[in-house]
């Protein structure tokens, strides 16, 4: 596939979001607490979660015939293949039943092992974030770039707090003290999809956490890299997106956020 398929690839996954997005909207106020499952400690499901990716899978399908699925809700078969889509149908679950506005769609195609295109959707303020292999990255068509804030005191940080993992809290809160104590913040607002777009489009400097999926990360890895941000594990290597855990940042400030996580959790391992 050359850039200008990929381009329009990329735009056609746009639209075919756009209106699952449309769906999940329509549904905020809708879902019976009764209707609810819990997947595993604080991992919720709806019929929404599973009816978007429904859709996604059908409408993806339609858009690259042959290639394969790893989705959250496992609503279709996971499968390995040369082209695959990563899907998470609704990133920030529990933020979506609550009624909190801030949860999201995240779609990621893979190629060879590499992610290639991603397209991350702000549902309630319409925002769609997207990017493709050496495309740039762009948010509603406008191109974007990572934060030039060169110092940490100056930079907002976003985070994941451990919600079912919690073989890290000890190191996790001695960097969460680092960074509430030397930065301009700290944000938890619960789609880490969303964390990886506001870093890419400049709203947030830096993002670490752990215990995540490669479908809460992988469109998000990309709007980084295209914007010209940074990515490591908590070790600086590159098992991000697998790896359940990441750092992502504007250069400026990746150097010092690895170092503060990185000498945090080498003492826990």
């Amino acid at each position: 596939m050359d850039s200008n398929q990929l381009k329009s690839l990329t735009k056609f996954t746009c639209n075919e979001v756009g209106f699952v997005a449309q769906f999940i909207l329509g549904e905020l106020k809708k879902v019976n607490p009764n209707e609810v499952e819990t997947k595993s400690l604080n991992s919720l499901v709806s019929y929404v979660d599973k009816n978007a990716e429904m859709q996604l899978v059908d409408k993806l399908r339609k858009l690259l015939p042959k290639a394969t699925f790893l989705t959250e809700e496992e609503t279709i078969i996971n499968s390995e293949g040369e082209y695959r889509w990563i899907i998470d149908p609704l990133d920030g679950t529990t933020n979506f039943l609550h009624q909190l506005p801030f949860f999201s769609i995240s779609v990621a195609l893979e190629f060879q092992g590499e992610i290639i295109l991603g397209v991350v959707y702000e549902v309630n303020r319409n925002e769609c974030f997207f990017a493709w292999k050496d495309g740039g990255a762009y948010l509603n068509n406008e191109k974007i770039n990572v934060s030039k804030r060169t110092e940490l005191e100056d930079s907002l940080i976003a985070t994941g707090f451990p919600y079912y993992d919690y073989g890290g809290v000890d190191p996790y809160f001695e960097v969460l003290e680092f960074f509430i104590k030397k930065t301009r913040g700290v944000r938890r607002f619960g789609s880490a999809a969303l964390d990886l777009a506001f870093v890419a489009c400049g709203r947030f400097d830096a993002y670490y956490e752990y215990s995540l999926n490669a479908w809460d990360v992988a469109a998000g890895v990309l709007l980084v890299k295209e914007a010209g941000g940074k990515l490591s594990d908590f070790k600086g290597g590159e098992n991000y997106i697998f790896g359940k855990e990441m750092i992502a940042a504007s250069p400026f400030v990746f150097d010092k956020t690895l170092e503060v996580v990185k000498a945090a959790f080498a003492e826990n391992r």
